[in-house]
């Protein structure tokens, strides 16, 4: 399963950064969201490794949807984490699947593929970049850190839009910079490596939520969820200081 994964998001990520270098980008955009026909072609080299491989389990991907409704496992594919960035130019774009069981996430994998980094972790093995162990893990204090800050897509375009700004102010305020990402799989790796602090999430993405928990996790994080409230960090001080802060600004 692991080998089919990785073979998976490296033919995407490889299409991604052809796409990327090019510099041709056709968009899509609406309020809530931007599409590309990279993302549709990435999917389409994840789902031409997977589904011939494991064709009895159940698949969501994020541009078809459900194709695939039964099965013993669970694969929830993210073609292109960071499409608004990958239209605009910006660096940071990655592609991510995670696999689920009965028990929740088994599987996540992720690829960025500018800098082509391979994150993978596997439920209670711990995460590997590139194939060596990581964990999450920094000396930085709480007032120096930087910590990644996610909201699920359609959050600003509804009445949890006040709560996500108050959200953001309050970890702003307590750490020396607060990165809205656009891109959540790139930094949920970083974090799983020790080069962010802690990752905030609220009400985050099916599509990128299952992966980036389970690196948080199996990378030593220390975690802590309420509600749509996640928060991960590289050690209890921090933990705790950005949990209050954050339980604090959505209540």
């Amino acid at each position: 399963m692991e080998h089919v994964a990785v073979r998976a998001v490296r033919d995407a990520g490889a299409l991604l950064r052809e796409r990327f270098a090019d510099g041709s980008v056709a968009a899509e955009r609406s309020a809530h969201d931007v599409k590309t026909d990279a993302d549709r072609a990435a999917e389409a080299r994840i789902l031409d490794v997977v589904r011939p491989a494991f064709p009895d389990h159940a698949i969501y991907a994020e541009e078809s949807g459900t194709v695939a409704a039964e099965g013993p496992y669970r694969w929830v594919i993210d073609p292109l984490d960071g499409t608004n960035n990958f239209v605009s130019g910006l660096p940071s774009f990655g592609t991510a699947i995670a696999v689920l069981d009965d028990e929740g996430p088994l599987l996540g994998v992720v690829y960025v593929p500018l800098t082509d980094d391979l994150y993978v972790a596997r439920r209670g093995e711990g995460v590997t970049h590139d194939g060596q162990a990581v964990a999450a893990e920094s000396a930085v204090p709480t007032t120096h850190a930087t910590v990644g800050y996610v909201i699920g897509s359609g959050v600003k375009h509804d009445e949890r839009e006040a709560a996500a700004a108050r959200l953001f102010d309050a970890l702003d305020g307590r750490t020396k910079r607060c990165l809205a990402s656009w891109s959540p799989v790139v930094h949920w790796g970083l974090l799983a490596r020790g080069r962010l602090e802690a990752m905030v999430a609220f009400h985050a993405d099916e599509e990128e939520r299952y992966v980036g928990e389970l690196l948080a996790r199996e990378a030593g994080a220390e975690v802590r969820r309420e509600g749509p409230l996640f928060v991960a960090a590289n050690g209890t001080e921090t933990s705790e200081s950005l949990f209050a802060a954050a339980t604090g600004a959505v209540e």
